[in-house]
């Protein structure tokens, strides 16, 4: 089994999280490759089996250019702000006869545990609109503050979850087998 770890981060605390979602993923036996959005394909691998995409929530969604621009302002470095998941999402190839499963995660700070919106499920929409589907709700982990850092139980959460996602992605696997029986 193949995965792709899609993410964006402007301070670092969204890529630790999708490094351990990964590592989650590795130690279930899946093919896991980690890239941050500005180096990511602009087309999907055919044999990609799950597609995950992480970024921090802002403005109670993914990332804006102005968004981005303002997380600068604030000491981000600018070449993190060139692109976001948003207009990665929107314009990745997909091949129609494959379309792997899919999961998102976002980032938000502790202030606001609880978002009316978040990064994560606006991720999710966005995959939806393209005709991925979400094999598992989106997930929020927690940073103390704008820059973080990372709450403490929230890389081992983020490890627990991409090692869900392997056993939801095996059991997809063996559902459409043939040969293999529930």
């Amino acid at each position: 089994m193949k995965a792709l770890m899609v993410f964006e981060s402007m301070f670092g605390n969204t890529e630790k999280v999708a490094g351990a979602v990964a590592h989650g993923l590795q130690h279930e036996g899946v093919d896991t490759g980690l890239v941050e959005v500005r180096s990511a394909p602009a087309k999907l691998a055919s044999d990609l089996d799950l597609l995950v995409v992480g970024g921090p929530t802002h403005a109670f969604s993914m990332s804006r250019a102005a968004t981005r621009a303002d997380a600068v302002r604030q000491g981000a470095a600018p070449e993190r702000a060139t692109v976001g998941l948003r207009e990665w999402l929107d314009q990745v190839e997909l091949e129609a006869g494959h379309l792997p499963a899919f999961a998102a995660f976002d980032t938000r700070v502790t202030k606001v545990r609880w978002l009316p919106q978040a990064a994560g499920p606006s991720a999710g929409r966005a995959g939806r609109h393209r005709g991925l589907r979400l094999v598992a709700r989106p997930v929020g982990f927690l940073v103390d503050d704008l820059k973080g850092p990372l709450l403490d139980e929230e890389v081992e959460r983020a490890t627990e979850w991409g090692r869900t996602l392997a056993a939801v992605l095996a059991e997809r696997a063996a559902l459409t087998t043939p040969g293999t029986s529930s």
